[in-house]
C-alpha cells in the first residue's frame, strides 16, 4: 500500500460524520456494527503499512550512518596516511612519501563519496520522517474514531434493549388488566357473574315455590274447619254451632 493512498484512507476515515451517518440508516446499529469492522479492518492495514513505512525509514537511518561512520573514518585514515607521509619525507625517503599521500588521496575521496552519500540521503530521510509523523497522528486519530464508534454502538444497543424491555412490561400490564372487557379474565369474571346471577334467581324460584305450598296448606286447614262445622250442623242443630263456645 503506497504512502499517499494509506493517508488518502485516513483522511477520509477522520473526516466521516457518524452522527450525518446515523441519521440517514435505516437500521443504525447495524451500520454501527458494520463502521466498527471497517474502522477495524482499515486501522490494521494501516498499521502494517505505517510499520513498513517506519521500518524502511529506520533502513534508511541506518545507512546514513553507516555513511556518516564511513566517512569519519576514512577521515582518520587519511590523516594518518598524511602524517606516515610528512615523515617518510622529513627522513628524506621521499618515495615512500609519495606512496602515504597517495594513500591519503584515495582516503579523502572514500571520505568525500560516503558524505556525499549521507548528504544526499538526507532530504529524503527527513521527508519521510514527515510523513512517519502524519502516519502515526492519523492512526491515533483511526483508534480515538474506532472508541468514539464503539461507544455509540454500546449505548445504542444498552438504549434499544431498555426500550425493548419497557415495552414487554406495558404489554403483560396491559394484557392482566382485569378492567379490560376484551381480556380472558374480564370475560372469565363475566361468565362467573352470569353463574352467580343463575343461581341467585334458582334461589328466589325455589322459595316462592314453598311459600306457595303453605299457603295452599292454611287455605286447605280452613276448608277443613268449615267441613266440620256443616257436619255438626246437620247432626246437632243450632246446638252444634254453640257446643264450641
Amino acid at each position: 500500500m503506497a504512502k499517499q493512498s494509506i493517508l488518502g484512507r485516513i483522511s477520509q476515515l477522520l473526516k466521516a460524520n457518524i452522527n450525518s451517518l446515523l441519521d440517514s440508516a435505516e437500521d443504525p446499529q447495524l451500520m454501527l456494527d458494520q463502521l466498527v469492522r471497517d474502522y477495524t479492518n482499515s486501522i490494521a492495514d494501516a498499521e502494517s503499512a505505517v510499520a513498513q513505512t517506519i521500518g524502511n525509514l529506520r533502513l534508511m537511518e541506518q545507512d546514513h550512518a553507516e555513511d556518516m561512520n564511513a566517512a569519519a573514518d576514512w577521515g582518520r585514515k587519511a590523516l594518518a596516511a598524511s602524517a606516515k607521509a610528512d615523515e617518510l619525507r622529513a627522513g628524506g625517503n621521499s618515495v615512500d612519501a609519495d606512496k602515504f599521500d597517495n594513500l591519503a588521496k584515495i582516503a579523502i575521496g572514500r571520505q568525500v563519496s560516503s558524505e556525499n552519500e549521507a548528504r544526499t540521503a538526507e532530504p529524503t530521510i527527513a521527508s519521510q520522517t514527515q510523513v512517519v509523523d502524519q502516519l502515526k497522528s492519523g492512526l491515533d486519530g483511526m483508534r480515538a474514531k474506532l472508541s468514539e464508534l464503539t461507544a455509540k454502538r454500546d449505548e445504542l444497543v444498552a438504549r434499544s434493549k431498555t426500550v425493548e424491555a419497557q415495552s414487554q412490561v406495558h404489554d403483560a400490564l396491559k394484557s392482566i388488566d382485569l378492567l379490560d372487557p376484551t381480556s380472558d379474565l374480564g370475560r372469565f369474571e363475566d361468565k362467573i357473574r352470569r353463574e352467580e346471577a343463575k343461581v341467585l334467581g334458582q334461589q328466589e324460584l325455589a322459595a316462592s315455590s314453598l311459600d306457595a305450598q303453605f299457603e295452599g296448606l292454611e287455605d286447605l286447614g280452613k276448608q277443613t274447619e268449615v267441613e266440620a262445622r256443616l257436619a255438626a250442623l246437620k247432626a246437632g242443630g243450632a246446638q252444634a254451632l254453640t257446643a264450641g263456645e
